[in-house]
């Protein structure tokens, strides 16, 4: 299999996923996934990275994390915990060969209206597993943050949240988290959303142009596709030919 290819650039807000080699449940023990947990810790404040949401399953992981003006911080946080990981595990276990399956897919996400829904579509990961019933029942995600219900060992950026998401108060994070949560609850509204995981950019018409447009030569050969979400949902994913489909 081909290695999934990255595009980075600083000062984006990015949705990392990774999953564990031939999807095997490796982090099935809790203490698994509080170590990826710890040391996602340990590396936020080692590369100085700001924290938005993250969700640990069984067999994959989904984070979602924004760099400070450094275009290496997100790329090493990533190497150090999965290599860190999967070198306790292999080792306590007495296990060799790979522990992650091929390379981390990361998609920016704009900052509008699509950030929200990101954080919630990861929070809801194990929902639509079937696993809960309600987000803030996993453990290890990061909803019993956002809305207040943890308060040790904390790493979200909640203060960077209300920014994103226009709250003049901290108190009112939670409330209104809640309310976004509760309203997806009604509509049982829990499949998988590949716009999350497949593009490399995901956002306003404005958003992934200007994404493409910086990145430049490096993908001259993907798409600008409407997702078909809403009025103004786009995405970039890898084709020869470059256009941009109307809502119609």
């Amino acid at each position: 299999m081909p290695r999934a290819k990255r595009f980075f650039m600083p000062g984006y807000v990015w949705h990392i996923t990774q999953r564990c080699h031939n999807s095997e449940f490796l982090l099935e023990c809790n203490h698994d996934k509080k170590r990826w947990l710890e040391l996602l810790s340990q590396a936020k404040m080692r590369f100085d990275i700001s924290i938005l949401n993250y969700n640990v399953t069984s067999n994959h992981i989904h984070l979602l994390i924004v760099d400070k003006g450094c275009d290496k911080s997100i790329a090493k946080t990533i190497h150090f915990v999965a290599g860190r990981t999967a070198w306790e595990y292999n080792k306590r276990n007495n296990r060799r060969g790979a522990y992650w399956e091929d390379r981390y897919h990361a998609t920016a996400v704009d900052t509008d209206s699509h950030l929200l829904e990101c954080a919630v579509y990861i929070d809801f990961n194990m929902v639509r597993a079937g696993v809960v019933k309600h987000p803030e029942e996993w453990e290890f995600c990061g909803c019993q943050e956002i809305l207040g219900n943890k308060k040790r060992n904390l790493l979200i950026d909640q203060n960077l949240l209300c920014d994103y998401f226009c709250i003049k108060e901290l108190n009112n994070l939670g409330l209104f988290y809640r309310a976004v949560i509760e309203k997806k609850i009604i509509r049982e509204n829990f499949e998988r959303e590949s716009r999350w995981t497949d593009p490399i950019a995901v956002g306003s018409k404005e958003f992934v142009e200007g994404f493409k447009q910086n990145l430049g030569i490096k993908v001259r050969n993907r798409i600008i596709k409407y997702t078909g979400v809403n009025q103004n949902s786009y995405q970039i994913e890898e084709n020869k030919v470059l256009f941009l489909t109307s809502k119609s």
